[in-house]
């Protein structure tokens, strides 16, 4: 079977679950690489990578490729490209791995798809555009197809790959050393799981009411294990900070499950969230466009529905 790249997502050297996801969907379709970007390896990384189906592990832990803003990495791919000649190449539809995905695509004069929510043969993907008003299927009809595929799209699936390392040595070009990191400042990181890799999203609107509010959404999601989310509404009002809004101009989430209380469903936030597997309203305006889009609906307040959600699910527990 022709090999794919997988671009591995990690932070202090623990392989994040986008990759995972990544590399399983590269199983059904080829030969699964991972391909190790900077530093931080470690035989708990390898092993992580092998566990999910990577073949071969190229390592290119140099400083250099973390020392310098998105390009070097970009640099990387471009060679593996032109020495491996694999079938694709799949990275994380994150901000920095899109931009990673449009430098190599004019590295190797290649069409690259971005948000992809699934592949089938033949690499044929599925995409939700315009907003998330249309859903296509698209393929790259020219060189090696650049992929970037949105976290929580797959179920992830253990299958063992060997896992063969094979090192990589990459020359940094004067251009990509252009913007270099000066100085990085840990955020302090809660019990929640990450909003972009969160299996359950519970997300909060309008309909909150207020910032102190938040707190019966932020019980719920404790209650589930879910991140918290929020609308544009809700954080352009100031009830919660800006990095957890979902939508078009925020964060785009596909959990397995997506919470939308006191959320009226513009086509802003859909686009954010409407790939999610099964979706929740909640909201007393029974004419609310979220309800469109759900597949469970509660008209009702939330102030009254979303404690006692919690309370039976405390008590299932």
């Amino acid at each position: 079977m022709s090999e794919i790249l997988v671009l591995v997502e990690h932070v202090e050297g623990q392989v994040k679950k986008v990759t995972l996801e990544l590399l399983t969907l590269a199983r059904k379709l080829g030969t699964p690489s991972a391909v190790w970007a900077g530093p931080g390896y470690s035989p708990d990384a390898k092993a992580r990578l092998a566990e999910y189906g990577a073949e071969k592990i190229y390592l290119a832990d140099s400083a250099d490729i973390s020392d310098y803003v998105v390009a070097p990495k970009a640099e990387l791919l471009a060679q593996l490209v032109s020495e491996k000649s694999p079938a694709a190449v799949l990275v994380a539809a994150t901000a920095e791995a899109k931009e990673i995905a449009g430098r190599l695509a004019i590295k190797i004069d290649s069409g690259v798809l971005t948000d992809v929510v699934g592949l089938q043969d033949g690499l044929v993907a599925d995409q939700s555009i315009f907003g998330g008003g249309v859903n296509v299927q698209s393929r790259v009809t020219k060189g090696t197809p650049i992929v970037a595929v949105r976290p929580n799209s797959t179920p992830v699936e253990a299958a063992a790959g060997a896992g063969a390392e094979e090192q990589v040595s990459v020359t940094v070009s004067a251009a990509a050393k252009g913007a270099r990191v000066v100085d990085r400042v840990k955020e302090e990181k809660g019990a929640r799981p990450e909003l972009t890799e969160a299996a359950i999203v519970v997300s909060g609107g309008r309909g909150v009411g207020s910032a102190e509010n938040f707190s019966i959404i932020e019980k719920l999601a404790d209650s589930l294990g879910a991140a918290v989310g929020a609308s544009r509404a809700a954080t352009d009002a100031g009830w919660y900070p800006h990095q957890f809004q979902v939508g078009q101009t925020g964060k785009t989430v596909s959990p397995q499950l997506y919470i939308a209380a006191g959320i009226s469903g513009a086509i802003q936030h859909r686009a954010g969230m409407q790939t999610a597997k099964t979706i929740i309203a909640i909201n007393k305006d029974p004419e609310a466009p979220i309800f469109e889009l759900a597949d469970f609906g509660v008209v009702g307040d939330l102030h009254q529905v979303v404690p006692q959600l919690t309370d039976e699910v405390v008590k299932r527990k």
